[in-house]
């Protein structure tokens, strides 16, 4: 059935599977076999014609999981008619309210049960996130007068670590209270740094994506 496919559904299939399989039993525990048993009848050789490696499955899934989230990164940083401080703020507020964000951390694993896909988004983060959605954001602050930011390639990595993974429960397991803190000292750096850029509405919703991701372990 699946050899019937279209090039781009054959992909999007396999990467639906790995997707789900790396999730549910970590990319580590998770073999080509095990992709290719849940494929309806797709080949070991029709997969390799797409993906020379599992690794490099790994980084298509990642790739796709941050693509829509970096759809609404360039929507944000080519708008016109905002300042480089008021983009940044936009991007912290959209970022928690999409309204798949709450599906999102219903399904979401203990990504520090999955070292390979958390290094993989790590990695996405700090080669294309940082460095070609943040870092213009802050260039054109830097320009415009709302921002002050002598590095503004290291700026934007710090936040993006920050906000991606360090407050985020799926990394480390964090208890409400504990990101509820979190947020804080977030607000603190980033007004220490002149981004007043986070506000009491950003901190109450990711308690309540924390809330909803602990729910549902």
């Amino acid at each position: 059935m699946a050899r019937n496919k279209h090039p781009e559904e054959t992909v999007s299939l396999i990467l639906d599977v790995a997707a789900r399989l790396f999730l549910e039993k970590g990319y580590e525990h998770t073999s080509i076999q095990d992709i290719i048993d849940h494929l309806g009848g797709l080949s070991k050789g029709a997969i390799y014609h797409h993906f020379r490696s599992k690794e490099e499955i790994l980084v298509a899934v990642t790739e796709r999981i941050t693509g829509e989230s970096n759809g609404m990164l360039a929507d944000i940083r080519d708008q016109k008619n905002l300042n480089g401080k008021e983009k940044l703020r936009a991007i912290c507020k959209e970022s928690v309210n999409r309204p798949e964000q709450d599906e999102i951390f219903t399904l979401a694993p203990n990504l520090g049960s999955n070292p390979k896909l958390l290094f993989s988004m790590l990695g996405e983060t700090i080669s294309d996130v940082a460095p070609n959605y943040i870092r213009p954001i802050l260039e054109q602050g830097i320009e415009d007068g709302s921002i002050e930011a002598e590095y503004p390639l290291e700026l934007a990595e710090l936040i993006m670590l920050i906000a991606n993974f360090w407050m985020n429960p799926m990394v480390f397991g964090d208890s409400v209270e504990k990101i509820r803190r979190k947020t804080k000292i977030f607000y603190q750096v980033m007004k220490g740094l002149g981004l007043d850029i986070v506000d009491e509405e950003l901190s109450d919703r990711m308690v309540e994506l924390t809330n909803i991701y602990l729910k549902n372990r």
